[in-house]
């Protein structure tokens, strides 16, 4: 098996995981009643319309407790797969695999669920010219994972630290007195990438003039983004955010605007349902 992710490490990832689930006994529930010797079958299957995301690192914990467990993926992260489908097939060391369950299926469902809701999103977009983006709502230490998860489901990664680009917001232009100062102070500090929320259409022009290169047009109905799509002509990207819900992303999207930020993809997005089940061998 081979993943890799930038600024994430499987092996730690899954060490910690599993040790903050084993404890110092261990799990002392499968050692009392399960054979050392038993060996099981497991399916890992869906019980809904899904975006995968995750198999791999669900494999990952079994083969770090059973080295030598039999696994077979049927589906790639990013494919989707209707209720009933079945995911993995697993075989090996019975006490193995039911420690490791609990890890495995709770990041595959996690990721999951986030790559379905993404999916959603791209879909209801479909046919607009606009992108979809997640945003830096995420659960702290997942931010990778997540990000990849929404990856799985279509949609494009934002700013994944604060360091990727300067996001001028209100509370940034409180202090700096005006939107076209705070914008002067982070182009005199050398920000290449300066993206700009605005709220109200007379700010695109302040902005633009002290040398934004992106435009966060914040809680904007679509009139009002179309205004400023067209007032913007084409000189930045322009990016449509806050309160988009799935049913109204497809009409603001269709404003025109360059991209389409969502917070819940990370923020609140379901587990999906997924099971795992077991047959002695």
């Amino acid at each position: 098996m081979t993943f890799a992710l930038p600024d994430f490490d499987l092996a730690a990832f899954v060490a910690s995981t599993l040790a903050e689930d084993l404890g110092q006994g261990g799990d002392i529930t499968a050692a009392a009643v399960i054979p050392a010797d038993a060996m099981f079958e497991g399916v890992m299957a869906t019980r809904e319309d899904i975006s995968v995301a995750g198999l791999p690192i669900a494999e990952a914990f079994f083969r770090a407790l059973d080295p030598d467990v039999a696994i077979e993926t049927l589906v790639a992260d990013g494919a989707r797969v209707a209720k009933g489908g079945v995911l993995m097939r697993l075989r090996g060391r019975a006490r193995a695999m039911l420690t490791a369950e609990r890890s495995a299926l709770n990041t595959v469902q996690h990721l999951t669920g986030i790559a379905t809701l993404a999916r959603a999103y791209v879909d209801a977009m479909a046919g607009t010219p606009a992108i979809l983006l997640d945003t830096r709502k995420t659960i702290p230490g997942l931010r990778v994972l997540e990000k990849y998860a929404t990856r799985m489901g279509g949609a494009t990664n934002h700013r994944m630290r604060l360091d990727d680009a300067a996001m001028i917001k209100d509370n940034h232009v409180a202090v700096a007195g005006d939107i076209g100062e705070a914008v002067r102070r982070a182009v005199a500090a050398g920000i290449a990438r300066i993206i700009v929320e605005v709220d109200r259409v007379d700010q695109i022009e302040p902005a633009l003039a002290a040398g934004a290169t992106h435009l966060l047009l914040d809680n904007m109905d679509p009139p009002t983004l179309r205004g400023a799509v067209t007032l913007v002509g084409g000189r930045v990207p322009t990016e449509a955010s806050g309160g988009v819900r799935l049913d109204t992303i497809r009409e603001i999207a269709a404003t025109g605007v360059t991209f389409v930020s969502v917070g819940r993809l990370t923020q609140s997005a379901p587990a999906a349902d997924i099971g795992l089940d077991f047959r002695t061998l």
